[in-house]
């Protein structure tokens, strides 16, 4: 039998309508974060980059999650209207990106063959699959920079990804840690833009708000 505990703290939407991308390439997030979103009433509204889709101009907020854009990155190098949908969006509001997300919201991917294809370049990250090295663990996250729909209170998360940082340039996100403490490289990217949006980013999922 498990210890009594007490339950998740709930989570916040990061806005009451909330472009989500969700295709092949965005397919990884976790499902009770969606839930939360909905019960707490914000609307979800997909969208899907590989269609060279971009996000819905009435949400006020757009989520890229994870999953396998290494995978999909000339189709995704080759979306220009995601791209550019992208880039006007995020000039006014926020988009934040976990793990894929994170890597397509940077300047550029090199998948395992070394071919570097061209990312939205909203912000400077710069990642490798040619020399593969597996990140995993649970995460806790100190944000130095306001996340969308959690400010700056400290979350929980899991990473687990093969990239390989070539370039984070940004401002860190976050004060990142592992399970037992000690900090990892990993820290997200945050970037401020001309028209008042902001572009955050992380390796990990969230999970949950911390409590301690």
């Amino acid at each position: 039998a498990l210890p009594a505990s007490a339950p998740p703290l709930p989570l916040t939407p990061p806005g009451g309508r909330i472009a989500l991308a969700r295709d092949a390439a965005f397919s990884f997030v976790y499902p009770h974060v969606i839930e939360a979103w909905r019960r707490a009433g914000a609307t979800i509204l997909p969208f899907s980059p590989l269609a060279d889709d971009g996000p819905d101009d009435s949400a006020d907020c757009c989520w890229l999650p994870g999953g396998y854009p290494e995978l999909h990155a000339p189709r995704l190098a080759a979306a220009t209207g995601f791209r550019d949908a992208m880039q006007r969006f995020a000039d006014t509001r926020p988009v934040h990106g976990e793990c894929g997300g994170y890597m397509t919201l940077g300047a550029g991917l090199v998948d395992a063959q070394g071919v570097r294809h061209r990312m939205l370049g909203l912000l400077g990250l710069e990642t490798s699959y040619a020399k593969r090295r597996m990140h995993l663990g649970y995460r806790r996250a100190t944000p130095l920079a306001a996340v969308p729909g959690l400010g700056a209170q400290p979350m929980r998360g899991h990473e687990f990804h093969y990239a390989s940082i070539l370039a984070q340039p940004d401002a860190a996100l976050a004060r990142v840690t592992d399970a037992n403490g000690a900090e990892v490289p990993e820290t997200g990217s945050h970037r401020a833009m001309a028209g008042g949006g902001q572009v955050t980013g992380t390796f990990f999922h969230l999970i949950a708000p911390a409590t301690v």
